[in-house]
């Protein structure tokens, strides 16, 4: 069942909001890779496990879109045969964006991710960390049964 907040923010983006749209023309000025102080959906943060205390950081990241290409063959072949277009990725964008974000982060755990916003150049998902050696993780029974 989808809280509230989900359905307003699903309504949003389905109808391309302008306030998201003006988001998205910030956030694209930004680094790919940028910490944020709070999840901009909150509700769909809190079900992955987010609180808001010290070792838990939310990051939002900014993945090219886009299908991928291959170095073009210089042996003569048939043009159909080459295999430069239409290779697509094993992975998703959204295991794209986490394996980023924990390379920039490595004392941190994944606690998980969730989409944001996409238009033609971009996709961006926030990805929720926590540090598996801070106190306030530690000493709480939930998250350390978690994250250990």
């Amino acid at each position: 069942m989808q809280s509230a907040q989900d359905q307003v923010w699903l309504k949003m983006w389905k109808s391309n909001a302008i306030e998201l749209r003006e988001k998205a023309v910030i956030w694209r000025k930004q680094n790919a890779l940028t910490r944020i102080d709070k999840p901009s959906r909150i509700a769909r943060a809190r079900r992955l496990g987010y609180k808001a205390k010290q070792g838990i950081i939310v990051v939002r990241m900014r993945v090219g879109a886009g299908g991928m290409r291959k170095k073009r063959p210089t042996g003569g072949r048939r043009p159909k045969h080459l295999g430069v277009t239409r290779i697509k990725a094993a992975v998703s964008m959204k295991q794209v964006a986490e394996r980023r974000v924990l390379e920039r982060y490595p004392n941190m755990k994944l606690f998980g991710s969730y989409f944001l916003y996409k238009d033609s150049l971009y996709h961006w998902f926030e990805v929720i960390l926590a540090d598996k050696s801070h106190k306030s993780i530690t000493k709480d029974k939930e998250l350390r049964k978690r994250i250990l």
